[in-house]
């Protein structure tokens, strides 16, 4: 009988994990109104993300790209991601959020980008973070690598 209410209240919990409603308000927010310090801009040939507690950031110059081909770039890079789907923003806006769900559990991991002019470049902002628990074992540093890796390549 422990052992099964002690399943259901696993099972349950997982449940809610799995599909808890992501909330744009929540979470489609400019990575530069986050709260998460200056964003440094690393030299050329540096790794450009920063590792924090929940996640990751990062901020890299593209030179001689509109913002809008960027993220429309990057937006085809984060959908061609196992378990991703755009939560809210589009090329246009200057500002996309991804969920990025890990595929055993369906914990919700949320990145989101920012993209702007400044002079010639286009400046490239990105926020990886989790919405469950305060480690995520380097996935979204590993997915920010990934993706900057490919979009500047």
């Amino acid at each position: 009988m422990a052992f099964a209410l002690l399943a259901l209240i696993i099972a349950g919990g997982m449940a809610y994990i799995r599909l808890a409603p992501s909330d744009p308000v929540r979470w489609h927010v400019r990575p530069e109104a986050q709260g998460t310090g200056g964003w440094t801009f690393l030299s050329p040939g540096a790794d450009p993300v920063i590792v924090e507690e929940g996640g990751a950031r990062a901020a890299v110059t593209v030179p001689g790209q509109r913002p809008e081909d960027v993220l429309a770039r990057l937006d085809a890079i984060a959908l061609e991601t196992p378990c991703t789907v755009r939560l809210a923003g589009s090329p246009e806006d200057g500002l996309i959020t991804w969920v990025t769900r890990s595929a055993v559990f369906g914990f919700p991991d949320y990145t989101t980008a920012a993209a702007r002019m400044e002079g010639p470049s286009t400046v490239l902002v990105l926020h990886a973070r989790l919405r469950f628990g305060r480690k995520d074992f380097g996935v979204n540093k590993t997915r920010l690598q990934d993706w900057i890796g490919q979009l500047t390549s």
